[in-house]
């Protein structure tokens, strides 16, 4: 199947499965189309499934007090899910927003449980993943209690132009920590330079 392509080729790149066991995977999954703004999951939802984008971005995002706090980006060719609620089987803490319309291959947890249970290969390319989670999310924050928004900014802008060329100044704002006037003053300083 074509639309599986870049799943595969990200899957491999962590660990490369056996071709019995890529097939075994495959049949877990479905395809499915989003429209930008719809959700994935909302804020109180149980989390049932690992979503691959094969096309589109995402947004992770808290409210409290009426104020949405937006956590995470995701991109084509990376997995989201509303990693809390997976794991632990309690409401998801976050909602995730489409930002444009998307093709999304949809892993259902239950199913990729005991595919990891099958394949040993499986569960290390799911421990690789697990792993990979964790050392962004360190990143992350680490990069909050150690660096300034404007060096935030550039580290963003190195690693995703294309997030902070297509991310609202509200949204991308929220992500760095800042307020949206000190990100539109810092966005004009470097499009001087």
């Amino acid at each position: 199947m074509d639309s599986l392509k870049k799943l595969q080729q990200t899957v491999f790149s962590l660990h490369q499965l056996p071709e019995a066991d890529w097939d075994m995977f495959a049949q877990i999954l479905t395809y499915k189309t989003y429209k930008k703004g719809d959700t994935l999951i909302k804020e109180g939802e149980l989390e049932h499934y690992i979503y691959f984008l094969e096309k589109g971005t995402t947004r992770n995002y808290f409210l409290k007090e009426g104020k949405e706090f937006t956590v995470a980006f995701h991109f084509s060719g990376e997995f989201v899910t509303a990693f809390y609620s997976l794991i632990t089987g309690a409401a998801s803490i976050v909602t995730i927003e489409l930002l444009e319309d998307a093709e999304v291959v949809v892993i259902p947890y239950r199913d990729l449980e005991m595919f990891y249970q099958k394949s040993f290969h499986g569960a290390t390319v799911g421990r690789k993943m697990a792993e990979m989670q964790y050392a962004h999310r360190l990143e992350k924050e680490m990069e909050l209690l150690s660096l300034t928004a404007e060096e935030r900014y550039v580290r963003l802008m190195e690693r995703n132009p294309e997030l902070v060329a297509a991310i609202s100044v509200k949204h991308l704002s929220s992500y760095l920590g800042i307020q949206p006037e000190s990100l539109s003053r810092i966005r004009k300083q470097y499009a001087r330079n």
